[in-house]
């Protein structure tokens, strides 16, 4: 079985989390297959932006979709 594990959160009553973190991974795998190249085409122009574009899936999608499922 291939999955995210988090230990130690007070979450949930068992303190350990695997769909959150799971779903999490897989979104930003979706995300950055979709962003990055677009994020580094776009650093050829515009620096701060491409760097922003390319560092999207780790900032914002993935906690999002970790945090939406506590279990």
């Amino acid at each position: 079985m291939v999955g995210c594990v988090e230990c130690g959160t007070r979450r949930n009553p068992c303190r350990c989390r695997v769909f959150g973190p799971t779903l999490g991974c897989v979104a930003f795998c979706v995300a950055a297959v979709v962003e990055w190249p677009i994020g580094a085409f776009v650093y050829i122009f515009k620096h701060v932006k491409g760097k922003r574009i390319m560092g999207h899936p780790a900032r914002s999608v993935y906690p999002k979709v970790s945090n939406c499922i506590p279990i």
